[in-house]
């Protein structure tokens, strides 16, 4: 029996489909300032599902994506917005924790506009700091696409006594690589400076995540990961402030297909499953199924 940490599924894209509102470059954000209400919503239906980390809903509550539409002050309360939907729902479920998330700076999947490692740790200070201070009990680094990304984010979260957890984007097709281009492996200096407490893999197709895993598994921490069920990150979403429906959901990763692709991460060695965008409750539900099945614990 392994004890299994289950994170949630997407939080972003499941907000915007069931506030059925016309996409905006503020994606999730959006969503919760027009219908707050759905952030418990959604975080109480992956706790029923089975998931024991609710991540919250402040990918791109980052000053450089508000300030796009002049709502920069809002920062501070929307992550208490945020964070308090996800501890409401923990503490209503009575187990858990809730993971702080931080997205990358301007743009997803965008490594060559990010700022340099220095200038991004000094972006990154205040959104990271009001986390902190809203009560996360992690904080969770996502799609890091190169190794200057990973770097900036990272010298703003170590240091604040509290866990943390780095998730990388591998390339669709080659998933011994960062989006970069850069070899995951490349990742080595900033595990051995910083030490954080688990490596991911996040946002990318599921075919992707086992060469990624292979790589993650030489660096003796916790690892897992968490797909998105896109078809693929395409050219239309790499612009100026894209909108979601520049993407397109596969029709082929139903729960029980996704379910058997995070089985097989877990015969890797793999301990922190989840999902991404275009991940629901169901296949967190078929999965928290298939694991218990399995005689595996949830924690």
């Amino acid at each position: 029996m392994t004890a299994i940490t289950l994170l949630d599924g997407s939080i972003g894209q499941e907000l915007v489909r069931r506030a059925g509102d016309p996409p905006t470059p503020l994606w999730s954000t959006q969503t919760m300032l027009d219908h707050p209400h759905l952030v418990r919503e959604v975080h109480d239906a992956y706790f029923s599902a089975g998931a024991t980390v609710a991540t919250t809903n402040t990918y791109a509550v980052l000053e450089d994506r508000l300030a796009r539409v002049g709502l920069e002050a809002r920062m501070a309360d929307l992550t208490q917005t945020a964070v308090m939907a996800a501890r409401a729902a923990r503490e209503a479920a009575g187990k858990g924790r809730v993971a702080g998330v931080v997205g990358p700076l301007i743009a997803s999947y965008r490594p060559d506009i990010c700022p340099a490692p220095d200038i991004a740790a000094g972006i990154y200070d205040r959104p990271v700091g009001l986390l902190a201070d809203a009560g996360v009990d992690l904080l969770l680094l996502e799609t890091m696409s190169s190794v200057a990304q990973a770097d900036g984010a990272l010298r703003a979260a170590c240091g604040r006594g509290l866990p943390v957890w780095l998730a990388l984007t591998v390339n669709d097709t080659d998933g011994t690589c960062l989006r970069s281009g850069e070899p995951l492996g490349a990742i080595a200096p900033l595990i051995d400076r910083f030490a954080p407490d688990a490596l991911l893999i996040n946002c990318s197709r599921p075919e992707a995540i086992a060469p990624a895993l292979d790589i993650l598994g030489k660096f003796g921490l916790p690892f897992g990961a968490y797909a998105n069920g896109f078809t693929e990150i395409s050219t239309d979403f790499l612009t100026d402030a894209p909108t979601v429906d520049a993407l397109d959901a596969r029709t082929d990763l139903g729960p029980a297909r996704y379910a058997e692709a995070a089985m097989g991460w877990l015969s890797q060695g793999a301990t922190i499953l989840g999902g991404c965008c275009e991940i629901g409750p169901a296949h967190i539900a078929e999965l928290a199924r298939r694991l218990t099945a399995a005689g595996h614990r949830l924690q």
